[in-house]
């Protein structure tokens, strides 16, 4: 669905494993510190989801 290759998001999900913010296991994502994973994404996640939230309203 990302359009992305499945070696990309190995070595995304491994650097936010390290930085202990997600556990990550045959395909299974699990967040470890949301407000940690949410500083450490780009700007655009805070616009996207605004988005969202507004769509939903």
């Amino acid at each position: 669905m990302l359009g992305v290759r499945r070696e990309q998001v190995t070595l995304a999900a491994g650097a936010l494993q390290k930085r202990e913010l997600i556990s990550y296991s045959r395909g299974r994502i699990r967040i470890l510190n949301r407000a940690r994973l949410e500083a450490a994404a780009c700007e655009c996640y805070r616009v996207v989801k605004d988005q969202y939230d507004n769509f939903l309203a």
